[in-house]
């Protein structure tokens, strides 16, 4: 649409323009197309990085780079390619693949980012939080909310990768952040199969009386993978019984929750584990705010903006705002999501479009 407010070239109109780049200053009516479009358009692309590709990389940094403080973590952020080499996979989000080698420790430290990690294979790294050894092992969640102290080891013979989900390029853009070390080892070394927080409150239905306020996030520091499994399992098994229990016909799907307040495991990330059924697509959506997905199981394709990207074990890949994306399994097809949803949703800008509904 023509801007009836483009007034004809004078010197005058120069000498005014002058006066405001003097003084800092931006009129509104050359740039109402960038501030306020029709709809979201995200500088951040959709983009898919191959675990085949990331995995050996990772492996490289661990005989060429050492953990310790200055680095704290060999993390290798997964850097969208809009959005000017800054290891962002979104303006929102942060994802990178961590790489432990035996007998390695990560320092500790601690930052109001609220973390997690997700374990696609491997075993033998605990997670500290706050003194509480956590075992990290396949297809589980682990939670680092803001400002907890934490650090890892590995106990095992072999090394071992995952991915970190943090909302860094959030809180950096807000100016909220702030950092402090801790340990220069983990403060326990300890290797239990069960957390501390795991005992106290992963008891389907149950809540201790010891622990009656609401958390910001959840106290749960491990969600562990038979649990997701199963729970995915029966909604598929409910489903061939006729009872609604499947967002989609072939879809399974769960959140996790934080169970002092029944909300998202952190006040900035949304987790949630998608599991589709041989043969099974998903109709195309757009949402405003960013996501990330995980294959955990299986094979299959996304369909990003129209383009259809082929997918297996390990591969992640960014859906930007508003851009439109659905699913297609080829095999029972596992995926691992997190989002900004939270955010989007506290703040009323949460918009959501469904093909067909």
């Amino acid at each position: 649409m023509d801007n009836a407010m483009q007034p004809e070239d004078t010197p005058e109109l120069r000498a005014l323009y002058k006066g405001f780049e003097d003084n800092h200053l931006n009129p509104l009516w050359t740039q109402t197309g960038d501030l306020m479009p029709l709809h979201p358009k995200p500088k951040a692309v959709p983009h898919v990085w191959k675990w085949s590709d990331l995995l050996p990389l990772a492996e490289r940094s661990g005989k060429l780079v050492p953990v310790g403080r200055g680095g704290e973590r060999r993390a290798i952020g997964l850097a969208n390619p809009g959005l000017g080499g800054r290891a962002y996979i979104s303006p929102t989000l942060w994802c990178a693949i961590q790489y432990l080698c035996p007998g390695e420790n990560a320092p500790e430290h601690r930052h109001s980012q609220n973390a997690f990690r997700f374990v696609v294979e491997g075993e033998g790294v605990w997670t500290v939080v706050n003194g509480d050894p956590v075992r990290m092992s396949r297809g589980d969640l682990l939670l680092t909310p803001g400002w907890n102290f934490h650090g890892h080891h590995n106990v095992a013979q072999e090394p071992m990768a995952w991915i970190d989900g943090l909302d860094i390029p959030f809180s950096q853009q807000m100016d909220v952040g702030f950092f402090e070390f801790g340990a220069e080892r983990v403060t326990d070394n300890a290797t239990p199969n069960y957390s501390q927080g795991e005992r106290l409150w992963c008891h389907p239905g149950l809540r201790p009386l010891s622990q009656l306020q609401d958390t910001v996030s959840s106290p749960i520091g491990a969600y562990r993978w038979e649990f997701t499994d199963q729970a995915l399992t029966q909604q598929l098994l409910l489903e061939d019984e006729g009872v609604p229990a499947t967002v989609g016909l072939g879809h399974a799907a769960i959140r996790y929750v934080n169970p002092t307040n029944g909300g998202d495991v952190m006040p900035t990330i949304r987790c949630e584990f998608h599991r589709l059924r041989a043969g099974t697509s998903t109709p195309a959506r757009q949402e405003v705010g960013s996501s990330v997905f995980q294959v955990f199981e299986g094979s299959g394709a996304v369909v990003l903006g129209g383009e259809t990207r082929k997918l297996e074990k390990g591969d992640i890949f960014v859906v930007p705002s508003w851009v439109s994306w659905s699913l297609q399994a080829e095999t029972q097809f596992d995926l691992f999501r997190f989002s900004d949803a939270p955010i989007m949703e506290r703040l009323s800008f949460m918009r959501t479009m469904v093909e067909g509904a």
